[in-house]
């Protein structure tokens, strides 16, 4: 069962922008904090934005200034919205709650979005 479909991503030259979009399974959306993490190429994988079931956002400070992270009408889709990508933004993007969701060791991270950042 999938709980998470995440689209939205491709490749792009600097300073260029794209918006992701994420798909969760029933209310997931409407019962926890919710966000977008990366994971680059051999490195860990960081949350970059969060928000809240009232709304609430944060931002890593790495993006602060220019991704805006939003949720869609019922609380069905969540964004991303990135601006002035850099090199560094390169990575597989993927949705989930915060702390990511987990039952019976199971974790339920979706295939995700690779957004490459290049000339």
């Amino acid at each position: 069962q999938e709980r998470f479909v995440e689209s939205g991503g491709g490749l792009v030259q600097p300073g260029e922008s794209l918006r992701l979009s994420c798909a969760a399974f029933g209310t997931i959306f409407s019962s926890f904090t919710s966000g977008w993490y990366r994971q680059a190429p051999g490195s860990q994988r960081e949350l970059v934005a969060t928000i809240a079931i009232n709304g609430t956002t944060n931002l890593a400070d790495s993006v602060k200034d220019r991704f805006f992270i939003s949720m869609g009408r019922g609380k069905k889709l969540m964004y991303l919205q990135m601006n002035y990508l850099k090199s560094d933004d390169t990575a597989v993007y993927r949705c989930n709650t915060v702390p990511p969701l987990e039952k019976d060791g199971k974790n339920y991270w979706g295939r995700g979005t690779l957004v490459t950042v290049s000339s």
